[in-house]
Order: C-alpha cells, then structure tokens, then sequence
C-alpha cells in the first residue's frame, strides 16, 4: 500500500506540471495574440509561415466558402414545400381536422360503458397531401376537372377533359419531384455537408494548431530576450522545443489541407446534384410535352366549333 501511494503521489506530481505548463503556455499564447492584436509586436517579430503553408490556407478558405455557399441554396431540397408557400393554409386545416378526429373519437370511447348517446362515428381524418406545387396543380386540376365535368356537354366536356390531361400530365412532374429531391439529399446533400463538417473542418483544427504554436513559440522568443542569464539556457530549450513543435504541426496541417484539395468526392457530388436535377426536368418535359400535344388538338377543335357557330 506504502508502494502505492508513492506511485500515485508521483503520478499526480506528473499530471500536476503537465498540466502547469500548458497552462502556462497558453496564458503566454494569449497574451502574445493580444499584443499583436493591438500592434504593439513589430512584424518582424512574428514568426514568417512557409509560402506553401499560406497558400494552402487560401485554397481551403476558398473550398469551405464555395461548400456553405452552395448548401445555403440546395438545402432547400431538404424541404418540401420550398415550391409551394401557400401550404401553410393547407396544413393548418389538416391539423384543424386531425385535432377534430381526436376529440371526436376520445369523446366516444369515454362514453362507451356510460348511458348517454354516443356522438356519431368520426369521420376519417383526411390524408396527410405533398405540399409541393406540381401536387398542388394536379389536385387542383382533377377537382376543376370534376366541377366542369358535372355541367352540360359541348366545350365543358372538352376543358373537363383538358384539365385530366393537365393533372395526369403534373402528376408524373410530381412523383418525379420527390425522386429528385431524395436522390439530392441522399447523394449530394449528405456527402457535401459531410465534406465540410469534416475533412475541411479537420484541416481547419490542424491550422488552429499551427497558429496556436506559433504564437507559442513567438511567446517563447520573448521570454528568451528578457530572460535573467540564470534562467536563459531553460528559455533557449523552450525555443527550441517550441520550433520542432511549430515545424511538426505545419507539416501535419500541409498534408491536411492537401488532402482536403485533393479530394475528388465534391466533384462527385456536384455531378449527383446535377444528374438528379437532369432526371427531374426531363421527365417533367417529356410529360408536359404529350399533354400539351393533347391539350393543343382539344383547343384547336373547340375553337373551330366556336367559329363554326358564329358563322351560322
């Protein structure tokens, strides 16, 4: 046991100065951070980075901001209703009539063992719709499709049968639609944002370790200049410990950000967004296409009937 507590209170020596020196180190980073934060290191003084180093930084910076610009818009794929902005009406009546069916139907089964009349049986609650606007014409031609198909005959029945070719027409649009938008978010939205919360972000601690380093070591530099002659040689090791370190952390971080650069999977995922967008607009074109064709000899042969008629 007596063996055991002096390993321990060794231990604990250890972990303590450990720990003392970082502190240390980074209350002397930050002080050197604020002083050139303020102007008051001359430039000369600021340890110089690799030209290659720098120039890497640049490229990253440039990816990442090229990554968040591009997912701001594209995100919008993750919603469905980004086409279709008077859903919110439509919604509040489903959650209206959702709301509705509940009580309705908690009200019957409390009064199931009761004498009192049960309410009449809730209707069943209405299915929950896309909210997406080509969904949106497709519903709302059918139900056109039906109300004028309700009147008389003559041009009713042609508009009636226009307005179905419409609605079969979007509905292809809009299975299409929803093709699209999970083929983006599963092949490019997911990887993209992976990309940048990870490699680019990897690259970007590897860097904050290099600036941290440096400073420490611009921070050793100083203690070095206006260190007593007894305490020098411990200050000239603490330079030179902290260069290797400097030298070792801008050497990861090269590989990094190289690696980063390099990475062919953005190219990749760029080339998924625009084969799902492709898809979408060509199933779109080709079916709005045969519908128009059809809608087109509809029109044609109500407008020579209408001339017809007022010939006569």
């Amino acid at each position: 046991m007596e063996g055991w507590s002096k390993f321990s209170s060794s231990l604990n020596n250890i972990n303590f100065a450990q720990a003392g020196t970082k502190i240390t180190k980074g209350f002397s980073s930050s002080v050197q951070a604020t002083r050139e934060r303020l102007g008051q290191v001359a430039p000369d003084e600021i340890t110089e980075l690799p030209q290659e180093y720098k120039d890497l930084e640049a490229r990253v910076d440039a990816l990442r901001a090229a990554h968040v610009s591009v997912l701001k818009v594209t995100k919008v794929y993750e919603s469905e209703t980004y086409d279709y902005p008077t859903q919110i009406q439509e919604s509040l009546a489903e959650l209206s009539s959702s709301i509705g069916y509940n009580l309705t139907s908690l009200a019957a089964s409390g009064l199931t063992r009761t004498s009192l009349p049960a309410p009449a049986a809730p209707a069943a609650p209405p299915a929950t719709q896309h909210k997406t606007l080509p969904h949106a014409l497709t519903r709302a031609a059918h139900a056109a499709a039906g109300s004028v198909g309700a009147g008389p005959g003559g041009d009713a029945d042609r508009l009636a049968r226009a307005l179905e070719l419409y609605a079969g027409g979007w509905e292809k649009v809009a299975g299409a639609r929803l093709e699209q938008d999970g083929a983006i978010a599963q092949n490019f939205l997911h990887p993209w944002q992976t990309t940048l919360n990870a490699s680019i972000a990897v690259a970007l601690r590897a860097r904050q370790a290099v600036r941290v380093s440096r400073l420490e070591l611009d921070a050793a530099k100083q203690t070095l200049k206006s260190a007593s002659p007894a305490k020098q040689e411990h200050a000239r090791l603490e330079v030179e410990n902290a260069e290797d370190d400097l030298v070792q952390k801008t050497e990861v971080a090269i590989t990094l950000m190289k690696t980063v650069l390099e990475n062919p999977e953005p190219i990749k995922n760029l080339n998924e967004l625009i084969k799902a967008q492709l898809m979408f607009f060509s199933v779109a074109a080709e079916s709005l296409s045969a519908v128009q064709g059809e809608i087109e000899e509809l029109s044609v042969a109500a407008e020579g009937e209408y001339r017809k008629s007022r010939d006569h």
